[in-house]
């Protein structure tokens, strides 16, 4: 799990032994084109990008009633990212990165930067296997480690929410961790934090192809450090069981 504490991102509850530090955020590479638009059902991905101090979210567009506001920067300091799931003029649906897992909400196509990006990523629970799309193409395989039976990662469509270098400031989650939009199902409260889960490395390689960690997917570092070099924030991950 992803602990936020006091404001500061803290990586906790993937394993027992998490340092409360700090972690610096690492460069995020740019979205490969800008475009007012995704491509419903296809391989293109929209992600909109909060200009302002905060993201107001409405119930509907037009005459909807506004259901929260949403911070820029989050919590952890990164900036405000969503994936956009619909388009309608001047308004865009977007997936949310809050509890209950899957919500959606309008916000205003002026609030927000949109650009677009061909990658997703698809997790198999069972297989132990996280592939990595770019378009058609298949970037990248890896054999990863998941949640244990007692904390399993949540089954759903997520999308990463921001690109933390943990490297110096936190080796057992090897050299990157993605955030997700996705939280624990049984873990809602967790070392401090609210059971966020996550993609990360790891410092226990042994780990890998395995069902112990308490919902994160664990990647090989070598795995992590190439999608931190190529990937954008707000790709889609898809969890499936």
């Amino acid at each position: 799990m992803l602990a936020l504490v006091l404001g500061v991102t803290l990586l906790a509850g993937c394993t027992k032994e998490a340092p409360r530090r700090r972690v610096a955020p690492a460069p995020r590479p740019a979205a490969t084109t800008t475009a007012p638009a995704p491509v419903p059902g296809g391989v293109v991905s929209a992600v909109a990008t909060a200009l302002g101090p905060s993201v107001t979210v409405y119930d509907v567009p037009l005459d909807g009633l506004p259901v929260r506001v949403l911070p820029n920067p989050q919590p952890d300091r990164s900036t405000l990212v969503l994936l956009i799931e619909e388009q309608r003029p001047d308004w865009y649906r977007v997936l949310l990165p809050v509890r209950p897992n899957g919500v959606t909400g309008w916000v205003k196509a002026a609030e927000v930067r949109v650009a677009t990006h061909n990658f997703r990523i698809e997790v198999v629970l069972s297989a132990h296997k996280l592939t990595v799309w770019k378009g058609s193409q298949i970037f990248l395989e890896d054999t990863v480690a998941v949640g244990a039976p007692a904390t399993p990662t949540t089954v759903g469509r997520f999308y990463t929410t921001a690109l933390f270098d943990t490297s110096a400031t936190q080796p057992v989650y090897g050299p990157y961790a993605y955030p997700l939009s996705g939280w624990s199902e049984v873990l809602f409260d967790f070392d401090g934090g609210e059971g966020q889960m996550g993609i990360h490395g790891t410092n226990d390689p042994s780990s890998l192809g395995r069902s112990v960690s308490n919902g994160c997917i664990r990647m090989s570092n070598g795995a992590i450090t190439r999608l931190a070099q190529a990937l954008p924030v707000g790709v889609p991950v898809t969890i499936r069981p």
